[in-house]
């Protein structure tokens, strides 16, 4: 686990490739299986037109768990991106990790906390923006001064709780699985006993991964189907 971030310089900012990539190749892959799912609607759905329309009825629940579908119904694209985009990013960096020369190129994206906080920073963002845009400027500043007025101060420590608890949460279990998956890694390269000892457990562990992967791609969504919610429906 004795690896650097491939770091450059450019117009006094630092970029870090390794993000740019797997957050490039995270993209392609959701654009892909969009293409792919839509490229020959049938009435019978099939394969991957199969799959696409469990994951709209999958997320058409999560909304309507939240909110009336009326309201709800614009976000359905939404939800149905992020959680595409976040499964994905927490299962690239399952299968296994390249690092060339001590340099950790690839990785899963949500394994990286810069990745992790954008993805929550604009999710808050977005419940801000539809939150005005759904009920007007006056009606939504009047929010936060509900149902007593003292309580502001905790509504703008709320908005900053929200954004923590949502990318933090997400990086630190892809970040624990994927250093785990290391460690277990390592030991199968240390001979046939090292190799025999943490082999049912490396199989055990990328299995609990993917199911922990899955499950935080559905509670990232939850959480931003509930914050939506409580920002553009008139009975919070």
């Amino acid at each position: 686990m004795n690896h650097e971030a491939p770091l450059r310089e450019f117009l006094g900012l630092t970029f870090n490739l390794s993000n740019i990539l797997m957050v490039t190749v995270a993209s392609a892959i959701v654009l892909l299986i969009a293409i792919l799912s839509t490229r020959a609607l049938a009435m019978k759905p099939t394969g991957m037109q199969n799959f696409m329309e469990w994951i709209m009825d999958f997320v058409r629940n999560i909304i309507k768990s939240n909110m009336d579908w009326k309201t709800g119904g614009s976000f359905h694209i939404l939800g149905i991106t992020l959680i595409m985009y976040v499964a994905i990013s927490n299962f690239l960096g399952l299968p296994f990790a390249i690092t060339y020369d001590h340099v950790l190129w690839w990785k899963s994206p949500t394994a990286d906390p810069i990745i992790t906080m954008t993805l929550a920073v604009m999710v808050v963002a977005l419940t801000h923006y539809y939150g005005i845009r759904m009920k007007g400027f006056k009606e939504y500043g009047k929010d936060f001064f509900r149902p007593m007025k003292f309580l502001f101060p905790l509504k703008i420590i709320e908005e900053f709780a929200n954004t923590l608890t949502l990318g933090l949460r997400l990086y630190g279990n892809i970040y624990a699985g994927e250093i785990l998956l290391g460690l277990l890694a390592g030991s199968l390269a240390t001979g046939a006993f090292g190799w025999i000892a943490a082999t049912i457990p490396t199989l055990a562990w990328l299995a609990f991964s993917i199911f922990i992967g899955g499950i935080q791609a559905f509670i990232f969504v939850m959480l931003t189907m509930v914050y939506m919610a409580h920002k553009v429906s008139h009975d919070h």
